[in-house]
């Protein structure tokens, strides 16, 4: 009985938290997340509408990144209010089936999708522009991708970087100057 309840305890303290739903894909999901028909056009008109930024979460079934993301940085309170303020999220799964039709009206399956875009890695998130031009593909238009799971502080950056356009500014500070700015600023070096 003691060993019963020693490995109980044992599994009890290894779990997140703040636990995270998994869905029948096999993907984590988060209430920010929206349920999409996945036409990017669509999305966009939809993001635009409600004043967020569209973003393309791509994840894959047992991605131990993603689990990362999930349970140790989307979470935190200022992470998961900024995206939940300031994003409409898709969540596009690397090896899934559902079909997506691209800005430039090309329609295929997500995982199609992924090797048009060359997107390897999840997590893979891709952030859009509030306008795409004619023709163009998501990857295209991309304003910036974050390939991988990062630390709180550089997801905290990417994220106010895009939403505050930085990216347009012709100040010399591009993504990695302006993150090794910010984490000077936080607490001199702080990551997080």
């Amino acid at each position: 009985m003691k060993h019963l309840l020693a490995a109980t305890l044992a599994l009890l303290l290894m779990t997140p938290a703040h636990a995270v739903e998994m869905g029948d894909d096999g993907l984590h999901k988060t209430d920010w997340m929206r349920d999409t028909f996945k036409d990017l056009r669509e999305d966009l008109a939809e993001a635009n509408e409600e004043g967020k930024r569209l973003v393309l979460f791509f994840e894959q079934r047992g991605c131990i990144y993603c689990t990362k993301m999930h349970t140790e940085v989307f979470p935190r309170p200022e992470i998961d209010s900024y995206i939940r303020e300031n994003y409409f999220v898709v969540q596009l799964n690397l090896h899934g089936e559902t079909e997506v039709t691209d800005f430039d009206g090309e329609a295929m399956s997500e995982k199609d999708m992924a090797r048009r875009w060359n997107v390897m890695f999840t997590p893979t998130i891709m952030f859009m522009p509030e306008e795409v031009p004619e023709g163009e593909t998501a990857a295209q238009a991309a304003v910036a991708v974050m390939p991988g799971a990062f630390g709180p502080g550089t997801t905290i950056d990417m994220f106010t970087w895009v939403n505050e356009k930085r990216y347009e500014l012709d100040d010399g500070e591009d993504f990695q100057r302006y993150h090794a700015r910010r984490v000077k600023e936080r607490d001199d070096g702080r990551t997080d």
